[in-house]
């Protein structure tokens, strides 16, 4: 699924499109693609912003917002859930609450935060909270096409909850945006198998 949270639009703007692969030559879905650099609008925040808990997982599995952004926990499942993180950019515990209601938290730190549940230890999600004005996660064909960067010098970023080294290590690169001209930027990102985790159901 491709989610895309950007500035206005411009008419000196163009579409950065990045493709995310691995060693293996296989689409990457779930990473993070930002671009950074000067812009003349603010950052435009959604007016929502969740991760559900459904079939006793986290949707979506990765999520990307501005900092600042609140993001909302609604419990879609038929059992209660005790939603938290211990990750230091946004520690926060959501204890127990039942089916059909919601739980917000806000984001004002930039990084990563992991995200757990601490009755069903099968779920998880990350949280990728980023200053950068335009922003996206690949979808299945690791792709994720951004709009409206505007033209100048800009920064890719791309990142993944399962790649290789530190949880916040990323790949960077620069690259020169033109006003009407679409670019095509292509990564390559080692990742580590996902752990094999039962449920308890």
């Amino acid at each position: 699924m491709l989610v895309c949270l950007c500035a206005s639009g411009t008419a000196f703007a163009a579409t950065v499109q990045v493709e995310v692969r691995t060693p293996n030559g296989e689409p990457l879905a779930n990473a993070v693609v930002t671009v950074s650099g000067p812009s003349s609008s603010p950052i435009a925040t959604p007016g929502k912003l969740a991760i559900e808990q459904k079939n006793l997982q986290f949707h979506p599995y990765v999520l990307v917002v501005p900092r600042g952004a609140s993001v909302a926990f609604p419990n879609l499942d038929q059992t209660r859930h005790h939603v938290y993180s211990f990750s230091p950019t946004g520690p926060f515990e959501l204890k127990l609450f039942a089916s059909g209601e919601t739980r917000s938290v806000k984001f004002d730190k930039v990084g990563t935060i992991a995200v757990g549940c601490n009755i069903h230890d099968q779920m998880s999600a990350f949280i990728r909270v980023t200053d950068a004005p335009w922003m996206a996660i690949t979808d299945a064909n690791g792709v994720a096409a951004i709009p409206d960067v505007e033209a100048g010098s800009r920064v890719i970023e791309v990142w993944h909850p399962l790649q290789s080294g530190s949880q916040d290590a990323s790949l960077k690169r620069n690259v020169t945006v033109t006003a009407n001209a679409g670019i095509l930027q292509s990564f390559e990102l080692a990742v580590r198998k996902p752990l094999k985790i039962h449920s308890h159901y």
